[in-house]
Order: structure tokens, then C-alpha cells, then sequence
């Protein structure tokens, strides 16, 4: 019994661990990011609206949805291992639904498809961060959080070349359709230490906490949706994904649409904001610890709203904030997860289910709105929401600030 404790806390299982944990982090933002250079093109080959492609989005964060719905049971039963090779294996296999999509349907439901997988894939994370991490929580998960940005940076340039490269001398380039089947494939990288590492909570159903029980300890979700600082937190992080989310989808075509940028020149600018977006989730990750995670959000959500208003307001030449708010938006996810696995320390797998289904929901709704804005309103309102979304994430944090020291809660 003493062997099957410490197994997972080994040198070589804990290297196993880190790789299935760091590497799927990385994999999971190749698979998010990669659509930001293609989405123009599928939008003019199928001649497609800006409200479409909203609604294509919204459809990605009911697959997101669904799968976040029962992920949680899921990963219970089966446990982290099963769950993390069932989603690396899902995201690979989507590419073939992208490389045969012949209509924006097919278009669509291939995304679904993929944001399906994603969704376990998140929970999976999700779990199995909060139960390795739980000294210096705040900079780990940043640290594992910075795998997914440092491949979102480098997702918009590789999807970039790739449409345009043409293997083996072929006489066509890879194509919107090519870049899918071959970024999502290497997302079965991961599977491999996965396979072979042992998950805490996995050896052992009795596990305590936040182990394979998965939070049913004292009530589960009813207790998470009692508490009102639950719902305080599902609305700050809304707020937060939101900008983010307009950045990765949006930021390629408005550049385009709005500046009359090249595919490439408008990628680079994607990838830049990505590139502040990750150095900030590794190098601000301890600064979480020090001032408080609530706090933190404070300041990080109110740059990016800031950074975002001012470049849409002054024009091209001020472009380069929307890069920059990168910085701001980075941390807030992690921050959150952070702060979720401390303050719901006996039941983290719930509770991180339980927030990330809620987000899941506003999601649907949100990237529903976005769409419709840019669609209805131009390029520049869509953005001015996005920046909005960022402002009312820092409000929101600051309201939640001061329920916690009310209450000498604050972490």
C-alpha cells in the first residue's frame, strides 16, 4: 500500500508527469490557435459572414460545453490517464474532419468535433494540475499555463507557413485543409508519457480530497454553487476568456480587414501577442504568489482593457497594444486555477469542473455576441468589446477583492 503512495512521486514518474502535463499544455494551445490565419481564408472560400463565423465559434464552445458536462464523471471513472489519451488522441484525429470539410457545415462540425476533445482535455489538465501543484501553486500553474501561450505564439506563424507549404515538391500547397491534418496530428505527442506515467488519485478510488473522488466530498457541485464567491469567480473569468478569445479568432481578420494587412504581416502580430501573452504567465507567475491572486487580476485585466480601448481608439499606428495586452490577459486563466485549487482545496476537481462548465456556457453566448458586433456594428466595436471585457474582468475581481477581505478570506 506504502509502494502504490509514493509511486507517482518518483523522480522518473514525476518526469513523466511534468511531460504529459507541460507537453499537453503546449499541444492544447497549437490545437486552439492554428484557426486565427485560416479563418480568413475559409471565410472567403465558403463566402461565409462575420456572423457566421461567430456562429461557428459558438458552436466550438457547445462542444466545449458538452464536454465539460461530463468530463468530471468521466475522468472519475476512468481516471486521469484514460482522460488525457482520450482527448490527445480526439484533437489528432479531428484534423481528418478539417482536411475533408467541403462546406462551412462540415466546416463546423469538424471544430465542434475538436473543441469536444478539448474540453476533456481541459478538465483532465485541469485535475491533474491541482493535485500535483499544490506548493507554489500560484507560479506552477502559471509555469504549466506557459506551455499553452509559448504555442499559441508560435501556432499562427507555423499554421501560416504550412498553408503555404508544398511537401515533396508537390505541385499545390497545403492549403487551409493540409495545415489542419498536419498541425492536429502532432497533437498525439503527448500520448506517449501519458501512457506511461501514474496520475495521483488514479491508483487509488479512497483517495482524499481532491483525488480520483473528484470533489464528491461534502456535497460536490452543490456546495461550489452555493457559495456566491463561486459565481463571482465564474464571471471574472468569463469576462477574461473573452478578451482572450476575440484575440486568438479576431485579431488576424481585423488587422486584414481593418488595416489592409497581409496574412502574414497580421499572423506576426497574432504571434506577438501571443509571445507577450506567455512571457507574462512566466514571469509574473511568482508575483501571484507574493501580492494574492485576487489582487493580481486586478491589475492584469485593467492593462488589457486599457491596452486594447487605446489602440482601437488611435488607429494603426497604436496597433502594437493589442500585442501588449497580452501581457494583461496571460495570467488571469491561471491565476484563477490557482486560486480555485487553494481555496476549494478538498474538492479542486469540482470546483474547476464546475467553473469551467459555467464559463463553457457563457462562451456559447459570448462568442455568439462578438460575432454579431462585428458583424452588425464593424471591426472596431468588435474590439472595443473585447477591451470592455477585460475592463468589467478587472471590476469584477476588484468587487471580489473586497467580499474576501471582508470575510479575511483573501489567498
Amino acid at each position: 500500500m506504502q509502494q502504490s503512495q509514493s509511486a507517482w512521486s518518483r523522480p522518473a514518474n514525476m518526469f513523466l508527469l511534468l511531460c504529459a502535463v507541460f507537453i499537453g499544455y503546449f499541444m492544447f494551445g497549437v490545437s486552439e490557435n492554428i484557426k486565427g490565419p485560416a479563418l480568413p481564408r475559409v471565410q472567403d472560400e465558403f463566402g461565409i459572414s462575420e456572423l457566421s463565423i461567430g456562429f461557428v465559434l459558438s458552436l466550438n464552445s457547445v462542444g466545449f460545453l458538452l464536454a465539460c458536462s461530463f468530463a468530471g464523471i468521466l475522468v472519475r471513472r476512468i481516471g486521469l490517464r484514460a482522460g488525457l489519451l482520450i482527448g490527445f488522441g480526439g484533437m489528432a484525429a479531428s484534423g481528418l474532419l478539417f482536411g475533408t470539410a467541403n462546406g462551412a457545415a462540415a466546416f463546423a462540425f469538424a471544430f465542434f468535433f475538436l473543441n469536444l476533445c478539448n474540453g476533456l482535455l481541459e478538465i483532465s489538465l485541469g485535475y491533474a494540475t491541482a493535485r500535483l501543484f499544490t506548493k507554489n501553486t500560484g507560479f506552477m500553474m502559471n509555469l504549466s499555463h506557459f506551455f499553452y501561450g509559448f504555442s499559441s505564439m508560435l501556432a499562427p506563424i507555423a499554421a501560416t507557413f504550412a498553408m503555404g507549404w508544398s511537401p515533396f515538391g508537390a505541385e499545390h500547397a497545403l492549403g487551409w485543409r493540409g495545415m489542419f491534418i498536419l498541425m492536429l496530428a502532432v497533437c498525439a505527442l503527448p500520448m506517449l508519457p501519458a501512457a506511461l506515467a501514474r496520475f495521483p488519485g488514479d491508483a487509488s478510488k479512497a483517495d482524499k480530497g481532491s483525488g480520483s473522488a473528484g470533489g464528491g466530498k461534502q456535497g460536490g457541485w452543490r456546495v461550489i454553487a452555493r457559495d456566491p464567491i463561486a459565481w463571482f469567480v465564474v464571471v471574472m473569468l468569463s469576462l477574461g476568456m473573452m478578451a482572450e478569445i476575440t484575440a486568438g479568432s479576431w485579431l488576424v481578420i481585423y488587422m486584414e480587414k481593418t488595416y489592409g494587412w497581409a496574412n502574414v504581416r497580421a499572423s506576426t502580430m497574432l504571434s506577438a501577442f501571443f509571445l507577450c501573452f506567455t512571457a507574462a504567465r512566466l514571469v509574473l507567475g511568482p508575483v501571484t504568489d507574493r501580492i494574492g491572486f485576487v489582487k493580481s487580476i486586478i491589475v492584469f485585466a485593467g492593462f488589457a482593457g486599457v491596452c486594447s480601448v487605446v489602440a482601437v481608439l488611435t488607429g494603426e499606428s497604436a496597433a502594437w497594444l493589442l500585442a501588449v495586452a497580452g501581457i494583461g490577459i496571460g495570467p488571469i486563466y491561471p491565476t484563477v486555477m490557482a486560486f480555485l485549487a487553494k481555496r476549494y482545496a478538498d474538492y479542486s476537481d469540482t470546483a474547476i469542473s464546475f467553473t469551467v462548465t459555467m464559463i463553457g456556457i457563457f462562451g456559447v453566448l459570448g462568442n455568439f455576441a462578438i460575432g454579431a458586433i462585428f458583424d452588425l456594428f464593424g471591426y472596431e466595436a468588435g474590439y472595443y468589446t473585447a477591451g470592455g471585457c477585460a475592463l468589467l474582468c478587472a471590476a469584477a475581481a476588484a468587487v471580489l477583492f473586497a467580499k474576501l477581505k471582508a470575510r479575511g478570506q483573501l489567498l
